[in-house]
């Protein structure tokens, strides 16, 4: 099994910043994307950013610019910058990553509990 914990959220004011990191544990053989989803009250999940192993990001659209993801390959975090947080970047932020947990194992597809960030004006 593998366990993302997730740290870093909060309240902040607009215009403000947060960094939210995501620690990956347990039978990890590689992870290939890491990644950061949110979901807003009555809302869908979303994906906020990505960052597949050999480097590649990928932003959503609404935080290009302002949200920056980075990993630590070697302790197998996750981490999100986010700066000039907005109201409508309220939401519950989720950790995921695909890991095959042995070398022939499929990849797959596991999330953390969920952090709060709450942007207030």
């Amino acid at each position: 099994q593998v366990q993302l914990v997730e740290s870093g959220g909060g309240l902040v004011q607009a215009g403000g910043s947060l960094r939210l990191s995501c620690a990956a544990s347990g039978s990890i053989f590689r992870i290939n994307t890491m990644g950061w989803y949110r979901q807003a009250p009555g809302q869908q999940r979303e994906l906020v950013a990505t960052a597949i192993s050999g480097g590649i990001t990928n932003y959503a659209d609404a935080v290009k610019g302002r949200f920056t993801i980075s990993r630590d390959n070697a302790k197998n975090t996750v981490y999100l910058q986010m700066n000039s947080l907005k109201t409508e970047d309220t939401a519950v932020y989720y950790c995921n990553a695909r890991v095959k947990t042995t070398w022939s194992s499929s990849t797959d597809n596991y999330w953390g509990q969920g952090t709060q960030v709450t942007v207030s004006s």
